[in-house]
């Protein structure tokens, strides 16, 4: 007897339940932690919920084995959005400390007295404060680079629904 591998309902709310670990996760760092997140976490933030919710549609849903694709193409498309993100601070964290752009205020200030644009140059461009590495997983990672990984787990979990049909054939 072989190791059964799970259908993709059973895989999709697998990829939903991480996302809500992550996100979990990243509240208990914000708020028992006390670390604020910058604009780059927050949009990462966006993004782990987006792959959860399409992953939980498609559990929900059960498509054919042609819709499953479109979900997996839609998840996994959240996945690499996020990793650029995650991406992009990760570049910010190891720029020498005289190229790092200069910090801004935190996202409740600029939501309640900017316009739109600045708000949403503040989520998608970062600034000073995303270069801060608050804090390392097991002493080696930092928080962007764990979402960074996250990222590329969920993305080949997505591929794999999108593609194992195929495979199988």
């Amino acid at each position: 007897m072989g190791l059964a591998i799970p259908n993709n309902r059973i895989i999709n709310i697998g990829v939903f339940l991480a996302t809500v670990t992550t996100i979990g996760i990243a509240l208990y760092l914000e708020h028992v932690m006390l670390f604020s997140p910058c604009g780059l976490c927050i949009t990462q933030r966006v993004f782990f919920i987006l792959c959860g919710l399409v992953c939980l549609a498609s559990a929900i849903h059960n498509p054919t084995a042609d819709g499953q694709k479109i979900y997996a193409f839609a998840a996994a498309a959240m996945c690499i959005f996020g990793s650029y993100f995650a991406g992009r601070q990760i570049w910010l964290q190891h720029l020498p400390e005289d190229l790092v752009p200069a910090c801004g205020p935190g996202f409740t200030y600029i939501r309640d007295n900017f316009p739109f644009m600045q708000l949403l140059d503040f989520l998608l461009v970062g600034d000073g404060n995303c270069a801060e590495v608050q804090f390392r997983f097991l002493g080696i990672f930092s928080i962007a680079e764990m979402s960074m990984i996250a990222f590329i787990g969920l993305f080949s979990v997505c591929l794999y629904t999108a593609f194992r049909k195929q495979l199988a054939d």
